[in-house]
């Protein structure tokens, strides 16, 4: 059987239901069944939540900023909201993505500074979701969606991976805006210089 991730684990679980399919020992199947009856219902649960948390981004006037930034959706921006529950804390945007792990090591040597890896400090989740939505972002973006110039030049001057982790970076200085200042997002296209923070 072809395939990856949910999609193939519904086919499984299909082979699994079905008493005709010869594949399967049959206590084999008595154990899988029960494990599949398992999966199903931690997957509706999953969707539940998942509905839940869209639901409360539509009431929620943070939310609802949140998620007009590109690469941000429901999830990320209640775990921001719940896990960053006091942005004002930190200086600036900067600060915020410092936190966040979102900045590359500095390395000096002989009066010249050279920038590394990402210090992956702060909550490895948010790092995660910001990084994996900007990944989206670009992609988009590759596939002839609307990008800025600033995104068009990272993207033709750095390796995807390196372009994500900058977006990344970008993004998280945005949110710190929106929490702090009360502003909403008005820059679709994630411009060069941002006015909503540094």
């Amino acid at each position: 059987m072809s395939g990856t991730g949910v999609s193939r684990v519904a086919g499984l679980i299909g082979i699994v239901r079905d008493p005709d399919d010869a594949r399967l020992p049959v206590i084999a199947r008595q154990v899988l069944v029960d494990l599949s009856d398992h999966i199903e219902a931690l997957t509706e649960r999953l969707h539940r939540l998942d509905r839940e948390i869209v639901a409360r981004s539509r009431e929620d006037a943070d939310l609802r900023r949140l998620t007009a930034v590109p690469g941000i959706g429901p999830i990320s921006a209640a775990s921001l909201k719940a896990l960053v529950p006091d942005p004002s804390g930190f200086v600036s945007g900067r600060h915020f993505a410092a936190w966040l792990g979102l900045t590359p090591r500095a390395h000096s040597s002989g009066g010249k500074e050279r920038l590394g890896r990402i210090s992956k400090m702060g909550n490895p989740t948010l790092r995660t979701l910001l990084i994996l939505g900007a990944t989206t972002v670009l992609r988009h973006a590759r596939n002839g969606g609307k990008a800025s110039p600033w995104l068009q030049a990272i993207l033709s001057r750095r390796p995807p991976k390196v372009a994500a982790v900058a977006l990344a970076n970008k993004t998280a200085r945005i949110v710190w805006a929106l929490l702090t200042k009360g502003s909403h997002y008005r820059n679709p296209g994630l411009a060069a210089s941002s006015t909503m923070g540094a």
